[in-house]
């Protein structure tokens, strides 16, 4: 069990403050909505926001019969709550390349954006490089890993030989990955 999850006591109730915190740009969603983007039940969801509710970090509101959910930027905790947030995520780095390496032959883990605090958006969050890359496993697994922390990532997988070409002809979509803050967390090509 992650750790902030036996800290507020629940691990669905640390996805929907991160769906929250780390998307602040969000203005308001349904239930159901915040449901199937954290991939909890929607009896859980429901029990997890009115209790967030009751905090005062979200705030509930009606649209006719449709109850709609956002976060409350008064709450008083805000700024604490998503630094601890988003540096737990940080800390998720090596998950993730263990998780990958599952999918296939994994040569290089590339990770910018949300997993070096940087949260404007960018290129791509995570460049995964590999052999024999199973595509499908790996979308599965990026859909899980966004549930997880609450965030939709932006994501390219290139086999080795096309990095290779790609970055010895200084492609533009690798300089704004290399040129940007970015953490290789897996190299067994040589970066």
């Amino acid at each position: 069990m992650d750790v902030l999850a036996k800290l507020f006591g629940s691990g669905a109730k640390v996805r929907l403050m991160r769906l929250f915190l780390l998307n602040q740009e969000l203005l308001s969603l349904k239930t159901d909505e915040i449901a199937r983007r954290t991939k909890t039940t929607l009896p859980t969801t429901t029990k997890e926001l009115n209790g967030l509710a009751q905090l005062g970090l979200l705030h509930k509101g009606h649209q006719g019969k449709v109850v709609l959910w956002q976060l409350d930027k008064s709450f008083p905790f805000v700024t604490q709550l998503k630094n601890l947030l988003k540096n737990n995520l940080i800390s998720h780095k090596r998950e993730l390349a263990k998780r990958l390496a599952t999918c296939g032959r994994l040569q290089a883990l590339i990770l910018s954006g949300i997993f070096i605090d940087d949260l404007e958006e960018g290129r791509v969050d995570i460049l995964v490089v590999g052999n024999n890359l199973k595509r499908g496993a790996i979308d599965r697994l990026i859909k899980k890993f966004e549930a997880e922390i609450g965030k939709e990532l932006n994501y390219a997988v290139l086999d080795s030989v096309d990095f290779k070409y790609r970055l010895n002809a200084c492609d533009k979509f690798l300089r704004d990955i290399f040129d940007y803050p970015h953490d290789v967390v897996v190299d067994k090509i040589g970066i």
